[in-house]
Order: structure tokens, then sequence, then C-alpha cells
């Protein structure tokens, strides 16, 4: 039955009290998993008026699954939806570094999304930025990411530009594509390097597994390196060595191109993979005694650019304290 909120009511029987929240919402609508799924993820679900924890929490003692409209997904306003869903929830803060009419300069923190993926998760950057900025949700070329020039890991921090309306973003996006965006990144990797400066010029591809794969280049045109091919897009990653540890090496890295996971996938191909990276891991490199990062030690520390009135504009932001207390504890 319909209800005033515009939304739909199922109480939950005996026989569905056996379901998992997301099979039982696909069997009484008719729709795919996935699609509810994705519905749950935007905050359209509530299971007995809360917001579930996951989108197969089970039904054992649960009473009625109330669904917003799927039309807000449809019409895309689906970004509006979580936002209010997540006012229940704290959102990530931001830290502002600078703020124009045409763009801002965050310092996003480590351990949270920039925008969602399929899974439309809630608390990310976006969401943050949707609720201080809404202006922003029609700004770019995807409603998932509103604003958004230009990504860092989830579990990196540092600087990203984000553009306020569709003509700074079209013009810092073509600064991004001929690569005239500087970003310089502060890394600790595993090992020590034998050049204080180098150049990793390593194509990158995605591999039947789903991530990245890189490894050096070889002579193509020998026979015995056919099956050593690395196929890929053109990536280029510069380097200088700024300390040595007894087992780790202290990096600020400037990239030329914006490849998915680029120096991680550079690093690891290497050797020397990036401390705090659970995806691009060599195990052979990590001892009992070492101390744990629940976090990658990558961090944006400068981000250089033209702004819309042709004025170069530069920003920096120092590594976060956990890192910085990290590096106190190597010897």
């Amino acid at each position: 039955m319909k209800n005033p909120k515009n939304s739909q009511i199922f109480n939950i029987t005996e026989e569905g009290r056996v379901e998992r929240l997301d099979v039982f919402l696909s069997k009484v609508i008719g729709i795919s998993r996935s699609q509810v799924q994705k519905m749950i993820n935007a905050g359209l679900v509530l299971l007995d008026n809360k917001i579930p924890k996951k989108t197969g929490e089970k039904l054992i003692s649960a009473k009625t699954i109330e669904v917003l409209s799927e039309k807000l997904l449809v019409e895309g306003d689906a970004n509006s939806v979580t936002t209010k869903a997540l006012s229940k929830k704290k959102l990530a803060k931001l830290e502002v570094l600078a703020e124009t009419d045409d763009y801002l300069v965050i310092n996003k923190p480590a351990g949270i999304l920039v925008h969602p993926t399929q899974a439309m998760e809630k608390n990310t950057l976006v969401a943050s930025l949707l609720a201080k900025y809404p202006e922003i949700a029609k700004v770019g070329d995807s409603e998932r990411r509103p604003g958004i020039v230009h990504r860092l890991d989830k579990e990196a921090s540092g600087l990203l530009v984000i553009a306020r309306n569709q003509n700074s973003f079209e013009k810092i996006k073509k600064q991004f594509k001929q690569r005239k965006v500087e970003k310089i990144y502060s890394v600790l990797v595993y090992g020590n390097l034998v050049k204080d400066y180098g150049i990793i010029d390593f194509d990158i591809d995605r591999g039947e597994n789903g991530r990245m794969v890189s490894r050096p280049k070889i002579d193509k045109m020998k026979l015995k390196n056919v099956n050593k091919i690395q196929e890929g897009k053109n990536a280029l990653t510069e380097y200088w060595v700024e300390k040595r540890y007894k087992r780790f090496s202290l990096l600020k890295i400037k990239i030329h191109t914006g490849r998915t996971h680029q120096i991680r996938v550079h690093m690891f191909a290497l050797g020397h993979p990036v401390v705090g990276d659970k995806l691009y891991v060599n195990k052979k490199l990590v001892k009992k005694g070492d101390q744990v990062l629940d976090r990658l030690f990558l961090h944006a520390k400068h981000l250089e650019f033209t702004d819309l009135q042709k004025n170069r504009v530069s920003f920096e932001k120092n590594i976060p304290k956990n890192l910085k207390d990290y590096l106190d504890s190597l010897v």
C-alpha cells in the first residue's frame, strides 16, 4: 500500500523472515537483486524505520520494509536522497584550503571514497560536498561524480580540486588531459631504491582479476619475450628519494599521467610496493615486528593548475600526523 510519503511499505510475514533483505525485495518488487542493492545503498530503503547496515541483512526479527519511490533513482536524484539519509549520521568533515566561485581545493582524509562506486556507498566525499555546496550537483559529466575532476584512492589522503561550475570543470579537466596540472605526492615504499632519481614508464592495464597490472618494458621484437609483453596504456611516474631508512625509502613522486592506481602499480612493478597497500603487496617484505599502518602511505601534498582568470595557482599540504608518527617510528 502507498503512504503519504510517496513510499511503499511491505509487511514481513513469517515466511519472509528466512530471506535476506535484497532477496526479499527483489521478489516482491519484481526487479533484479542488483537494482535492489543500489536502492538500499542509495538510502532508499528503511528496515523497521532504520537504514539497513548491509544489503543482505537477515529479516529474522524485522516487521516492515519501507521503499522510497524508485523514480528517484531513474531521475538521478540518488545523491540528494543519500545526503538526506546521512543526515542522521555523521558526514566526513571537509577541510577546505581554497574556496572560489569556480573551484574548491580540499584536503581529503584517508579512509573515505571520493565518490560512490556501483555499490552506491553513502558516506563519501561527494556526499559531504553536496551537503555544503549543493550547486555542484549538476556540474561534471556524471551524476555520481558531481564536480569531481580527478580522484584519490580511498586509503590515500591529500589535495583535490573540485569544480563549482561547468565552465570550470571543462577547463580544469582539459588541463589534466593535456598534462598541464602538476601533482606531487609523498610516498613511503619498501626497500632502498638503487638510484636517488628515476622515471618509471611501464604501461598499465587491467588484469583478469580486476586489479591493475604493469611490468618493466622489454624488447617486443624478440621471440622469447612474446609471453612477457605487457599491454596497456602509457603511464609516466617520476620519483626522487627524499630520505632512506633501514628497510624503507621516503619518496617525492610526480605523476605525468593519471592511470588507475598508477603510483601503487608502478612501485609494485619496480619491486618497491607502497607501505600500507593491501592490494599490491609483497608479503616477503613485511616483517613480523613492523608497525601496522591502517592506510596507504600515499599523500597528495602539492597541486598546481591554471584558474579561469589564467593565473597559475598552487597549493601545499604536508603529510598528516599519523604518517609523521609512522616515520618517527622507523629506524
